[in-house]
């Protein structure tokens, strides 16, 4: 069998090793949660948010060891960690308070008009759902799709990114030591050639991934050839407008937090920056220098203010970005080079202005703390610039101007518009794409039934 290494991204040194899971394992945990699902039935809604409430302590009793477990294998700034810890255990009672509400289905108040003597829709659970979930949110990602799930009654299976082995046993052991049945949510330790088998394993119900692009047509094609459901959240390259009746010194604040939060390696981080013709220069100008000033450093530091990339290779994605669009004529206002550490896959903020639609980085996501400036004349051009993107995931738009709100809640193609402010997911808002982003939502009463069978009943 393969192994699997968590290796630090702050020093290139491995922490932990992992043997792949067997056939023999997959089968067993499998069937496992195959058989959980009638147990979950059986638990009820209060037997089912006892338990979640009681997962939700736990991970908040061990927040100082899992932020560590966090900032060890991707490198997220330690401040960062315990805050998406703390996050997912409110997504936890989030769920525990509302499932039940948000499922509680209806009655048709005329069944008379369909022939009837009661017509009823509910939503039940379908059984045993895969996650194929990533890491730069090793702990968030995974549990705001189990908290809702489990909460409908279904089983989970994860496979997690195999960067963050740790996280996902973790994970894969929580909701059992929590009280939930065996099986109820595990983790398979398994490399990404191996997930299509499971798929198409008949137990499985459904699947949901976030991830990159190339992923999600990968999955959605496997889970298309047998017919099963499938929610995607994939790649982004969100918008940040700032128009003239902006409070420029907040604009710029929130828009350094939004491009370098997760140290710059989330889908929902802002990464083209449109601005208004009026304000661009100013607003350039304090945006490169707050950029250049960041503390970049070791995540486990408490004073560092953005960390490693995860990755070895996704460094060498960014700066392929970066030299491609210099070697084109674009220019530099802030970093554009690797971090000054010898070890560790550390990347500065950049700031990059003067970019063309013959530049990689003018359609493609820059996955890293790379940020991306555009001037416009008007609004009209600023929401084209916006919409000439393949993704369409999140996006902010900064102005004081009602009209234009108007006009950019309406026009941005984007699963969300956040106005003065930074594109963020709460538990109680649905949260997904369009476009390449992919398809399905999370979160919110949305997210707990996309999982679920919406099922009619009726009654002669």
């Amino acid at each position: 069998m393969s192994t699997i290494r968590s290796i630090d991204p702050s020093t290139g040194a491995e922490i932990a090793v992992f043997e792949e899971d067997s056939e023999e394992a997959v089968e067993a945990r499998l069937a496992a949660a195959a058989a959980a699902v009638p147990q979950l039935a059986e638990l009820g809604w209060d037997g089912r948010a006892r338990l979640m409430r009681a997962a939700a302590d736990l991970i908040e009793s061990e927040i100082d060891e899992l932020a560590g477990v966090i900032t060890a294998e991707m490198g997220k700034p330690i401040d960062q960690s315990r805050a998406e810890v703390t996050k997912s255990a409110y997504a936890m009672r989030f769920y525990a308070d509302n499932a039940e509400a948000f499922l509680v289905g209806r009655e048709l108040e005329n069944p008379a008009a369909v022939s009837a003597s009661a017509a009823r829709i509910r939503f039940d659970p379908l059984g045993v759902v895969l996650a194929v979930m990533p890491w730069n949110y090793p702990i968030w990602q995974v549990v705001r799709f189990a908290a809702p799930a489990l909460m409908a009654g279904n089983a989970g299976v994860l496979k997690h990114a195999s960067n963050v082995p740790q996280s996902a046993v973790y994970l894969g052991e929580l909701f059992t030591r929590a009280g939930f049945p065996e099986g109820a949510f595990s983790a398979l330790l398994i490399g990404s050639r191996r997930v299509e088998a499971v798929i198409r394993d008949p137990r499985v119900a459904a699947v949901t991934l976030t991830g990159s692009e190339g992923a999600g047509r990968a999955i959605g094609s496997a889970a298309g050839d047998v017919l099963k459901k499938a929610v995607l959240e994939l790649g982004g390259s969100d918008p940040f407008i700032v128009m003239p009746s902006a409070q420029l010194g907040d604009a710029v604040a929130m828009a350094v937090k939004a491009r370098t939060s997760n140290n710059g390696q989330a889908c929902i981080n802002a990464k083209r920056f449109i601005v208004h013709e009026d304000v661009y220069d100013d607003f350039a100008r304090l945006f490169a220098d707050r950029m250049a000033a960041l503390v970049v450093g070791n995540p486990a530091d408490p004073s560092t203010q953005v960390g490693p990339l995860a990755t070895e290779s996704g460094r060498k994605d960014i700066e392929e970005l970066v030299e491609d669009a210099r070697e084109k004529g674009a220019s530099i206002l802030a970093g554009g080079r690797r971090g000054d550490s010898e070890e560790g896959w550390f990347y500065e903020p950049t700031v990059i202005a003067d970019i063309g639609p013959d530049m990689r980085l003018y359609q493609e996501e820059a996955f890293g703390p790379v940020a991306s400036l555009y001037r416009v004349s008007s609004l009209d051009e600023a929401l084209e610039v916006a919409n000439n993107s393949p993704f369409g995931l999140g996006s902010a738009f900064w102005s004081n101007d009602e009209s234009e709100i108007a006009r950019a809640e309406r026009e941005i193609e984007a699963g969300a518009v956040f106005v003065n402010g930074m594109t963020i997911s709460y538990p109680e808002l649905p949260f997904g794409g369009i476009k390449r982003s992919g398809y399905g939502r999370e979160l919110s009463v949305e997210g707990i039934r996309e999982f679920c069978n919406l099922k009619t009943v009726w009654v002669a």
